[in-house]
């Protein structure tokens, strides 16, 4: 039978990690399932996130020593949920961990990624470089621990790593278990994907290597990304100094995203910073269908941007993106609605405000949910004891999440109480 404390947090992001760690210090026990090596989420891959343009270590750190100084708080990477059934108060869950093939004994030397000859894509940093298949995302990932590309390691036929490790923390013979636990209540907190521009023909359908998306832009300005935070163009490493966002990729079209995913506009503006703060010299375009800025604060934000004489924002749908395959350079062809007419610019690189879609969508939860046509949760449908937070219900930013999950946490809290 269940304690009636116990709280299931699936999804380790900073929506997850929010609720799990007010759960625990309200006096409950909380699990994190979390299917990546690593916790932290979308937010560990921004450069920069909203209200303060703080760098996501700022958030994401507090939140990580609040749980190794937590004994309520557990968790588990490379974990995913295969089984629910119960309900409030007594929910059996089935959690399939992968191994990780390294062992706590790691003391994040880097010996064993020095040793490692197999390169794979950085899916952390979107395949703008590449990283060993024995790898850690960033240099203050939690845990701060290395973890084995199951896919790509070439075993014990190799076992570089294992020789280069002093500290006997490689066991390449580790096996997937499974563990049952007994929960009170659940939170769904698994997140978001980017919207696979492959699909977006017409913006150069993932083909054109100067035609990056949204969160690439991010890794490119991040200190911890493929380029330590210099904003350089993939196909040969030119300074940026004439770029061009393309909003709504994908969004608010009935082929694709019929809704708007409501982070982009304020992330292309906060991406025009990243440049012309870098590059004094540098030009920015914002093409857009309309600015949707949320709150008197995001709105002072779009003015500030507007009012820069290097920026210009022009309201029309993008209708091609193509590339000048002697230069390299993105020739985009679009709408000018307050002119009147159609224009052709040219741009060192193309940033797509690519849209959000549910991780729903692809995966759903092994349990009673039901979800609109696009993936999100409906809320209503949930059964008592269990909940949906952040941008499982519908596209939110940072700040709504972490609120969001701060009630889900009180919410959870109270099913654990009944339950007792």
């Amino acid at each position: 039978m269940s304690d009636g404390k116990s709280v299931l947090v699936i999804g380790g992001g900073m929506s997850g990690l929010t609720a799990a760690i007010e759960i625990a210090e309200a006096g409950n026990n909380a699990i994190i399932v979390e299917k990546t090596p690593y916790l932290g989420g979308r937010v560990a891959q921004l450069n920069k996130y909203f209200p303060k343009l703080c760098p996501p270590n700022c958030g994401l750190e507090i939140n990580f020593k609040r749980i190794k100084n937590s004994a309520d708080v557990t968790f588990y990477t490379l974990a995913e949920v295969e089984k629910i059934s119960g309900q409030e108060g007594n929910y059996d869950v089935a959690v399939k961990v992968k191994p990780r093939f390294v062992n706590d004994k790691c003391v994040g030397c880097n010996a064993c990624a020095e040793a490692c000859p197999v390169e794979m894509p950085n899916e952390f940093n979107f395949g703008l470089n590449k990283t060993k298949a024995a790898y850690i995302i960033h240099n203050q990932a939690f845990p701060f621990k290395y973890a084995i590309d199951e896919k790509h390691c070439k075993g014990a036929s190799c076992a570089k790593c294992v020789a280069a490790c002093k500290y006997d923390a490689i066991k390449l013979d580790m096996k997937p278990e499974t563990i049952n636990l007994n929960v009170s209540a659940i939170v769904m907190a698994t997140g978001w994907e980017l919207y696979d521009v492959t699909k977006l023909d017409i913006l150069g359908g993932g083909k054109i290597k100067n035609v990056i998306t949204n969160m690439q832009m991010e890794r490119l300005a991040s200190p911890n990304g493929p380029t330590t935070g210099k904003i350089l163009r993939p196909s040969d490493g030119k300074e940026v100094k004439n770029i061009a966002f393309v909003q709504c990729a994908g969004s608010r079209d009935e082929n694709h995203l019929p809704y708007c995913s409501y982070i982009c506009c304020m992330a292309s503006l906060k991406q025009v910073t990243y440049i012309r703060e870098q590059y004094p010299d540098s030009k920015a375009r914002v093409f857009y269908i309309d600015i949707r800025t949320p709150g008197i604060r995001y709105e002072q934000f779009y003015w500030k941007i507007k009012e820069d004489p290097n920026v210009t924002l022009t309201k029309g749908k993008v209708a091609k993106i193509t590339e000048d395959s002697a230069t390299g350079d993105v020739i985009v062809v679009a709408e000018d609605i307050l002119a009147g007419k159609k224009i052709e610019a040219r741009f060192d690189m193309v940033v797509l405000a690519a849209g959000m879609v549910p991780s729903t969508k692809g995966a759903k939860i092994p349990a009673d949910v039901s979800y609109t046509p696009d993936g999100f949760v409906l809320p209503s449908s949930l059964k008592r004891g269990t909940y949906a937070v952040g941008t499982l219900k519908s596209p939110v930013d940072v700040s709504r999440s972490v609120q969001d999950a701060t009630g889900v946490a009180i919410k959870s809290i109270q099913s654990a109480r009944r339950s007792k």
